[in-house]
């Protein structure tokens, strides 16, 4: 119903940058808000930044400061601007939404297929 294509991951020496993007499409009437998490071998997968539709954004601490997250609701695209990287970024990215379907009045989430960084020291 919602396809999420995310592109802009890649390996990069630490104190580099990469931008990430995540563009939803499918039978959607509302993007409600969009993000991105990580997931390192052996570890969870954890936030790193939601934005809301209002552009109410939410940041773990340890990217504060050293990431951005933006969005551009003509295009359904959400980016993840990251900079200074760290060799502890290392992580399969995943792009998350949280959308209105068209024709329901429920929210629905839908998860990228997950996109590579790797940060060498």
């Amino acid at each position: 119903q919602v396809q999420l294509v995310e592109s802009g991951g890649g390996l990069v020496q630490a104190g580099g940058s990469l931008r990430l993007s995540c563009v939803a499409s499918g039978n959607i009437f509302s993007i409600n808000a969009m993000g991105w998490y990580r997931q390192a071998p052996g570890k969870q997968r954890d936030l790193v930044a939601t934005i809301t539709s209002a552009g109410r954004e939410n940041y773990a601490d340890s990217v504060k400061g050293r990431f951005t997250i933006s969005e551009d609701n003509a295009k359904n695209t959400v980016y993840l601007q990251m900079n200074s990287l760290k060799p502890e970024d290392t992580a399969v990215y995943y792009c998350n939404v949280r959308v209105t379907l068209a024709g329901s009045d429920a929210d629905y989430t839908f998860w990228g297929q997950g996109t590579q960084v790797t940060v060498t020291s």
